[in-house]
């Protein structure tokens, strides 16, 4: 495969490369075992297909495509679909990795009918099947769009309009019959067209059970098919245009919960910033590990200034050390990894700047997988957080743990010692710990 990208070889590790050389790795080694695993099995890199191949410069209002490539004359022709497929496992196999992540309007274009779409969908699939075959990869993720078609406008699984419901169950169907020809790790449903933009225009509990049984025919059909895949949520934070209904982790697993269906699902979490909401995500990724629910991790990061998200290439390595740390703390991602979720930025028009963008943000969570073994193995925070919740050890604070504590408990245990002690939550200690690690001082 050297027909789309001449100019660029497979990236190879080269730790020792000059500064200005910057089509190597010069942290992800795959090989390399780290916490006791290859460094690629802890990381499990998948390219996204949508905004690598599909996203060409064009901005809504600012300005048309300035991404020009050989590959990509902007039609939708099969023949265009194709060729950005082979095209995309050139780019796959020269960057070294084994996983891709595709929706099904990645690989084909609409027909004028439902049945002529899914003929087509599966023509590009077996293509895609066969490309994987030659090159042993496959799917981290497929995925069913569910927000481009100007149907999906109020969106997919809440969308008022019952036959928009039910396009979205048929197309879903079909995508995780593909899913299982593709020998997909998981199916990700992701519909961020699900929200509001005014509460007076909507009923928000039946908008929710209606997701919920868009979710619950999905897990069904999937047993159906006997798909092995697990089934994906990923969370969408507000935007100033529309409220998700999944707009955080907390949010998307108490409504599984709420309806059952949380056996059923894992999370599929993006890092970065959201101004509007004014924290940083890797707090999704800690909640939902925490309650057992991370299946997975869009890597890429977010401007601060804009509101919501903006799939920049990961950079941030206190970030990805962070989200990298609760990886390893919860035993690694099993089915899931780490989707390269970035776009290039619209003046980024050379071929070489889609290798540049991925191969920083491969080296970005290369590096923080070492800074989080490092953290572990030395167990400063560990110890630290031990210390901090040291009260719970006995007394009172055991019961408490436990759950057997009463108030009466309580009020007894306060009268007896009186006022706690203010405690110091040091966060600039832990700020300090961490900075050792992501940016560890001079040899």
């Amino acid at each position: 495969m050297n027909k789309y990208f001449p100019s660029v070889s497979r990236v190879e590790y080269r730790p020792d490369a000059a500064a200005d050389e910057t089509l190597v790795f010069r942290h992800y080694n795959p090989g390399e075992v780290v916490h006791g695993r290859p460094m690629e099995e802890h990381l499990r890199f998948s390219v996204c297909f949508f905004n690598a191949f599909r996203y060409l410069g064009g901005e809504d209002h600012y300005g048309d495509r300035t991404h020009v490539r050989t590959y990509d004359d902007g039609t939708r022709s099969l023949d265009n679909y194709k060729r950005r497929l082979m095209a995309a496992f050139e780019f796959f196999t020269k960057l070294g990795v084994k996983f891709y992540s595709v929706s099904d309007r990645d690989l084909a274009p609409e027909g004028e009918s439902l049945d002529e779409t899914n003929r087509v969908l599966d023509e590009m699939v077996t293509l895609a099947a066969d490309l994987q075959k030659q090159t042993g990869m496959r799917p981290l993720y497929f995925a069913c769009d569910l927000f481009s078609n100007p149907r999906y406008m109020n969106g997919a699984g809440a969308n008022p309009d019952a036959h928009v419901f039910a396009y979205a169950c048929a197309q879903v169907k079909q995508g995780l019959e593909m899913a299982k020809k593709l020998n997909a790790e998981n199916f990700l449903l992701f519909s961020p067209r699900d929200g509001y933009q005014s509460l007076i225009q909507r009923q928000v509990f039946r908008d929710l059970s209606h997701m919920a049984q868009l979710y619950k025919m999905a897990a069904q059909h999937r047993e159906k098919i006997g798909f092995k895949g697990q089934l994906l949520l990923q969370p969408k934070p507000a935007d100033p245009r529309r409220h998700q209904y999944e707009s955080d982790a907390m949010t998307t697993m108490g409504t599984l919960r709420h309806f059952g269906l949380e056996k059923h699902f894992k999370l599929d979490i993006k890092p970065g910033f959201s101004r509007l909401q004014g924290r940083t995500y890797e707090h999704d990724v800690i909640m939902a590990s925490a309650f057992n629910m991370l299946g997975s991790v869009d890597a890429s990061d977010s401007y601060p200034e804009v509101n919501g998200t903006s799939d920049v290439h990961a950079h941030d390595t206190r970030v990805a050390t962070l989200v990298m740390k609760c990886i390893l703390e919860q035993g690694g991602l099993q089915t899931g990894g780490l989707t390269l979720g970035g776009r290039l930025r619209r003046e980024s028009v050379e071929t070489k700047d889609l290798f540049h963008a991925h191969i920083l943000a491969m080296d970005t969570y290369a590096r923080a997988l070492r800074n989080a073994a490092k953290i572990m193995a030395d167990g400063s925070f560990a110890r630290t957080l031990q210390q901090r919740y040291g009260s719970y050890k006995s007394g009172i604070g055991e019961r408490i743990e436990k759950g057997a504590a009463t108030f009466e408990e309580c009020e007894e245990f306060v009268r007896k010692y009186g006022e706690p002690q203010p405690q110091s939550a040091h966060l600039e200690h832990y700020d300090n710990v961490l900075n050792y690690y992501v940016y560890p001082p001079r040899q």
